[in-house]
């Protein structure tokens, strides 16, 4: 899995993981983009850790932001409020 903060995104990685703590919300759509430009044909989700406490104006920019984005299929809860995911293919 790859992310942001040094780590590498992988085209052919299933589920890719990006961590958005302490970025603001410009800085956090750059990194969103990058990992969408990223994802290749294998990709199903991008798992984005934007943290509950201070995390919801990210939470709220990402629904906004991506609701339409061409790559993304839905939008989802993670498994706990500080998490989304971009679901870009569905797993069968």
């Amino acid at each position: 899995m790859g992310g942001c903060r040094g780590e590498r995104v992988e085209m052919n990685d299933p589920f890719i993981t990006i961590d958005l703590h302490g970025l603001m919300q410009e800085d956090a759509k750059k990194a969103i983009n990058r990992a969408l430009a990223s994802a290749g044909p294998y990709t199903y989700q991008i798992r984005v850790i934007h943290g509950y406490h201070r995390g919801t104006n990210l939470r709220g920019m990402i629904q906004y932001e991506y609701q339409y984005h061409d790559k993304v299929l839905r939008i989802m809860p993670g498994d706990n409020p500080g998490v989304t995911i971009l679901v870009l293919k569905e797993l069968y």
